[in-house]
């Protein structure tokens, strides 16, 4: 058994038999007399434990509780323990936390991954192993604040109302609002907030790098169901899933995209088929087509858009306003003049 493993055993042996000889303790562990005493200075200097020598009994028993009535118990062993490889993969787990987003959940599980360095009697070979031998590349992401992350987190979990200074980057404004936190969600590398909203008085999906300011306040959360999270905020694309009429949008990839977009889900309610030509027909549902229309523009000529009609025709509004930036002639784009000439073609292989 691990070190982890005798702790518990340990404790165990000690409050079923009261005292226990070390002959016993060497049995029942199968270590050394070197390694059983190394475990006990570590119970008793790290985890307190009160256990002492009966010179009486000739054997190890646990302390006496403190006579107060109302003092707490001096030492109990957590009701749940890791083996030493599940606090390894801890300890790696939290190398991956900060890579994925440096210090923001750190401070939250820090005191539980200090404890399992402790369990480890101070190693930590497989976290910095990850570090070396995980590469993780992000794509473009927005910083959240710590502390205002920490207090919407508290007023989630508590139930509680929080009431929040948010940046609206769509209207440019900022507004104070008072919300009821739902559920926190992380997309595409960056945070978002479901909560109802009373300023508005509904539901909303609000960006947690555009909250300036979070305090909690001492009053209930309004429950929404998840039933109707789910069918408000969930039924459309992406990100931008609240409001308006449900549609489904048929995008037609290219035989050779079709390879890799065939592998990938855009939707849990998504249908796809492959059509006499080995193109890729995908049929996804939509609400608000912002983030939609900007997926289907990163395929450029290996997607069209066949319907509905009017996401067709904002796709083909943004594909030539795109193309005006490069046309022909000195005034047609703020980089024709910047002294590069037309980039080399690019193979890239996804």
């Amino acid at each position: 058994m691990d070190r982890t493993e005798r702790f518990y055993r340990i404790d165990a042996l000690l409050r079923e038999r009261g005292v226990v000889p070390l002959a016993a303790f060497l049995e029942e562990l199968e270590v050394s007399r070197a390694t059983f005493k190394r475990d006990l200075e570590y119970l008793r200097d790290r985890l307190h434990a009160p256990i002492e020598w009966d010179r009486t009994a000739r054997g190890y028993r646990l302390a006496p509780p403190a006579p107060a009535p109302d003092a707490a118990p001096r030492y109990a062993l957590p009701g749940l323990w890791l083996n030493e490889a599940e606090i390894r993969a801890l300890l790696a787990l939290r190398e991956l936390l900060e890579k994925v987003h440096p210090g923001l959940l750190g401070p939250h599980v820090e005191p539980l991954i200090d404890r399992a360095r402790a369990l480890l009697g101070g190693g930590g070979g497989a976290s910095s192993e990850v570090a070396r031998r995980v590469r993780i590349l992000h794509a473009p992401r927005r910083e959240v604040r710590s502390a205002e992350f920490g207090t919407i987190c508290e007023a989630l979990l508590a139930r509680r109302r929080v009431r929040v200074v948010h940046y609206s980057r769509a209207r440019d404004e900022t507004l104070e609002r008072t919300l009821s936190p739902q559920r926190l969600v992380h997309y595409r590398e960056n945070w978002y907030l479901d909560a109802w909203c009373h300023l508005r008085n509904g539901l909303r999906s609000f960006a947690l790098d555009c909250v300036r300011r979070a305090a909690m306040v001492d009053e209930p959360a309004r429950e929404v169901a998840d039933f109707t999270l789910d069918r408000d905020l969930g039924a459309g694309y992406g990100i931008f899933a609240g409001g308006g009429r449900p549609r489904t949008a048929r995008l037609r990839f290219s035989e050779a995209q079709a390879r890799w977009v065939a592998d990938e889900i855009w939707h849990s309610r998504q249908e796809s088929a492959f059509d006499s030509r080995g193109r890729y027909v995908l049929k996804v549902p939509y609400t608000d087509s912002r983030e939609l229309v900007m997926n289907v523009l990163k395929y450029g000529a290996e997607v069209e858009v066949l319907g509905p009609p009017a996401l067709r025709a904002e796709v083909a509004k943004a594909l030539r306003a795109a193309s005006a930036l490069y046309g022909a002639g000195p005034d047609a784009g703020a980089g024709s003049d910047s002294g590069f000439g037309p980039p080399a073609p690019t193979v890239l292989d996804p």
